[in-house]
Formats: C-alpha cells, structure tokens, sequence
C-alpha cells in the first residue's frame, strides 16, 4: 500500500509548512503585518523552488500557494492575521471534499492513483476487486480524517496562539496523518490475510 501512497496527499502534508513557520517566527518578532508578508513571500518560494527541480508545480501547491496569497492579501487589508490562519483549514477542507465527491462519482480518488501507479497490475487478478473496495473504504475514510481535521484547524485558528496553531500545522497534522495511515495499512494487511492469506497478497523478502 505505501506505493500507491498518492502524491498529492505528501504535497498537502508537506506543503506550506515552511510559510507557516515563516509567519510564526516573524509575526512574534516583528507583528502581523510583516508575519502574513514573510509567509506570503515564502509560499511564492515554495512554487519557484517545485517548478525549479521538477520542472512542473503540482496542484496542491498550487492551490496552497494561492490560497496564502489571497488570505494574506485580505490580511493585510483588514490587518487581522486570522485570514492567513485559515489557509491550512480551507485547503484541507478542499480536499476532504475532492476525497468524497470522487467517492460519490464512483471513481475514489485512491482507487484511480493506485491503478495510474501501475499497483492493482502487481496484484494477482482476483484479488483487484477485493483492493478497489478496500481502497473505495480507505478514500471516505480519508475525507472524514480530513473534514475533522479542517474543524480543528479552523478551531486553532479562531482561539489558539499563532505558535500553537502553527504546531498543529507543522506537527499536529503531519504526526496524526503518519499514524492514522499506519493503523489503516495494518488492518488492511490484517483483514485481507485472514481472507486470502498473507503470502500471497504481501509476498514476503527473502
């Protein structure tokens, strides 16, 4: 399962972190104003340095950068830094969303990358329908993961110091996904093993 571990998922975890930690560091130094311009000024960073080593920028980080510069916009407009705080919320709300239409369309985002990355053509024949649903489960799953998470942040956001909702970003998020994962990949070895048995769904090395 960690092949078919989607791309844009990493990008939304890792994504943004270093704007986060840009406005936190500065904002205590030197206010809001210059807090929301150094994240602002970070998030154009993070494009440049993307499309720089792989000659193309992938939607999320797209769409993060985007939503950094329109939030900052509006925060330093209104001089209110909770507009920028909200970027990690609205993104990840977004795409808990894009995880459960895809589902609702019948065409779970997880299913569709797994089957681009080549993975279901490693499994053997009758064991593809089994992995399409397990993955269909794992898909809204994920959405509600993320659709919780997107209450939390906002809640941080709203009611938090800029350092803690800065950690729920850098660590929080980062360190409930990792295990959240984790947990889902074990019951999947778990279920599927009891099923068909467990050398031939996860071959073992050596």
């Amino acid at each position: 399962m960690s092949e078919a571990s989607p791309k844009p998922i990493r990008s939304l975890i890792l994504g943004g972190v270093i704007p986060v930690i840009a406005f936190t560091i500065v904002e205590e130094y030197f206010g809001i104003l210059w807090g929301v311009v150094a994240g602002m000024v970070f998030a154009i960073g993070e494009i440049i340095v993307e499309w720089t080593k792989q000659k193309r920028v992938s939607p999320i980080t797209w769409g993060g950068g985007v939503l950094i510069l329109l939030l900052g916009g509006v925060s330093i407009a209104t001089r209110e830094g909770i507009w920028f705080k909200l970027q990690p919320a609205l993104l990840e709300g977004v795409f808990g969303a894009v995880l459960a239409i895809s589902c609702l369309m019948e065409k779970p985002l997880l299913v569709v990358m797994a089957r681009e990355q080549g993975m279901f053509n490693r499994l053997p024949t009758e064991l593809v329908p089994l992995f399409t649903k397990k993955f269909f489960g794992l898909t809204w799953r994920l959405s509600l993961f993320f659709f919780l998470h997107t209450a939390l942040a906002t809640y941080a956001a709203l009611h938090w110091s800029t350092r803690d909702w800065a950690l729920l970003k850098g660590v929080g998020f980062t360190g409930s996904f990792v295990v959240y994962m984790i947990a889902e990949v074990w019951i999947l070895r778990k279920r599927v093993s009891r099923q068909i048995g467990q050398d031939r769904v996860f071959p073992q090395s050596g």
